[in-house]
């Protein structure tokens, strides 16, 4: 399970490396042609919003994976271990039911709509339930790593810190 688990991990990195690589390029390639070309592309604007939303919900799940999210821990760490353990695990299943409730269920919902309806980009033509497939994906990946650190809080015998 560790093994899969490190696997997913340098797959999401690998993706979010390639994505914001990808809206560099397309940024650039909009002021090339806009400025220099004088004739902007149609495509390159929403290629870079597609992305950017992409990079920011993935990269929310990554952020999660490596605890790099906000976080008010004045209460949680001046608890003793053992009452910082119950208040770590009642937030992490916090976030589980959240990201069950909005971003696995919503975002499925959200998806099956848009590709009901058929709702297309104006500029590159794609369906924008592909665009919002993200939301279910993320939303999997946090309830994941929220179970992983459940898991670390009660078998690891090491200092409970968040």
């Amino acid at each position: 399970m560790k093994t899969l688990v490190t696997l997913l991990d340098k797959f999401l990195a690998g993706a979010l490396i390639t994505a914001m690589a990808a809206i560099l390029l397309t940024v650039i390639w909009q002021v090339i042609s806009r400025y220099l070309l004088a004739d902007p592309a149609s495509v390159t604007e929403e290629l870079s919003r597609f992305l950017l939303i992409w990079i920011g919900i993935l990269g929310a799940a990554y952020a999660y994976k490596e605890k790099a999210h906000l976080g008010f821990n004045l209460i949680v760490n001046r608890q003793k271990r053992a009452v910082r353990r119950v208040l770590l695990t009642f937030v992490e299943l916090s976030v589980i039911i959240f990201c069950a409730a909005v971003m696995s269920y919503g975002g499925v919902e959200l998806v099956s709509i848009t590709l009901e309806l058929e709702q297309i980009s104006a500029a590159l033509g794609i369906k924008m339930g592909f665009v919002y497939v993200v939301l279910p994906i993320s939303g999997g990946l946090i309830i994941l790593y929220a179970i992983i650190n459940i898991i670390n809080l009660w078998h690891n015998e090491q200092e409970v810190t968040e």
